[in-house]
């Protein structure tokens, strides 16, 4: 039989769901807004996770930084100084957005780095 026939409809899956304009939205805002706040009184603020990998000289580093153009970079942890945007670890992710005068910057590294600390929790408001 024809599903024409019928008036039946078949529906149609999808395999993705419609989900916005995602991450990179948000981080566009998040700078637009919080960065620029932040700018404004010359203030950078920075946070940071990092956990030994068991058994390895490894460490996973997860951090963020938000705020003037001059401070942002400098509130990220000391042990990811030199790696934002470079390639001497197994893993990194890099990203950072420049909106006037605010930036934003965060990565995730999966590597050995010689100055972390085996569990570290960073907070740094320049």
């Amino acid at each position: 039989m024809n599903d024409e026939t019928s008036g039946r409809r078949t529906p149609i899956r999808t395999r993705y769901r419609n989900r916005g304009c995602g991450c990179g939205g948000g981080g566009f805002i998040f700078v637009l807004t919080v960065g620029i706040l932040l700018s404004l009184f010359n203030v950078g603020i920075g946070i940071g996770l990092s956990a030994r990998i068991p058994f390895t000289q490894s460490n996973l580093t997860v951090a963020g930084a938000v705020g003037a153009k001059s401070k942002a970079v400098a509130a990220l942890p000391s042990y990811t100084d030199g790696r934002l945007g470079g390639n001497q670890n197994l893993f990194n992710n890099s990203t950072t957005m420049t909106i006037g005068p605010a930036e934003g910057a965060a990565l995730v590294i999966l590597g050995r780095q010689d100055d972390a600390p085996a569990i570290d929790l960073h907070l740094d408001i320049r």
